[in-house]
């Protein structure tokens, strides 16, 4: 059915992650990607941000989408990854960031406090906190929600308990390059402290064809400023 942005929201969500081979699996983890994006930003444009950072921006799919919406006067997608910003800048019609545009994209860590990304509205970490060391998720912590603290912060991860419906082994992770993938109690722990050591409230949502005992595919916590 169509959505905000004038796309087509999918109507399929189970399925392997992309680096899977089976090619009805790639579609449907497609499929499922789409909706956290397309959720993401019906959150952040709820939230009334006219500022986001997406943190982790990798080839820029999430920024497509907020360019598309006039309520975002000042966009900013930072990654580690060179080819990841490439695509992104040629995905948007990026030139080189320049201070002025109202969409940037731009070589940086969201493990590092940096005075260029305090004062946003809001800041979005889709399916990046798996990707870092366990022990460094304080350096996150430190940076985005202490330093840079934009008033609402999504975050979205893997839910492991669902891995089983998706046709995994047991212990199998769904990317290569994930350091963990937490279950739901586990998750809500972590976003829990977060919140309460840096003076935001959480609440969390799934994402993707519940499970009466899994939960979603996808967990999402959401962020804001007391």
């Amino acid at each position: 059915m169509p959505g905000p942005w004038g796309l087509n929201l999918p109507v399929l969500f189970h399925g392997s992650q992309p680096w899977l081979p089976e090619a009805a699996g790639q579609a449907m983890s497609s499929a499922l990607h789409e909706q956290r994006l397309d959720t993401v930003a019906r959150e952040l444009l709820a939230s009334g941000a006219r500022s986001v950072l997406d943190l982790g921006c990798g080839p820029g799919k999430l920024l497509l989408r907020l360019v598309q919406q006039p309520q975002f006067e000042r966009i900013i997608g930072i990654d580690i990854d060179e080819h990841a910003l490439r695509e992104a800048r040629l995905t948007l019609g990026l030139g080189l960031p320049d201070q002025a545009d109202r969409v940037q994209v731009r070589y940086g860590s969201f493990e590092a406090a940096d005075r260029d990304y305090a004062g946003f509205d809001a800041a979005a970490l889709v399916e990046t906190i798996e990707h870092i060391d366990p022990r460094r998720l304080s350096r996150v912590e430190s940076a985005v929600f202490g330093s840079m603290r934009p008033a609402t912060i999504v975050v979205t991860t893997p839910n492991h308990e669902y891995n089983v419906l998706h046709g995994m082994t047991p212990g199998r992770l769904r990317h290569p390059g994930h350091r963990f993938e937490w279950n739901r109690a586990k998750f809500q722990q972590w976003a829990q402290g977060v919140a309460d050591r840096n003076h935001y409230a959480v609440t969390f949502l799934d994402i993707g064809p519940p499970d009466p005992l899994r939960g979603s595919s996808t967990q999402m916590a959401r962020f804001i400023a007391t």
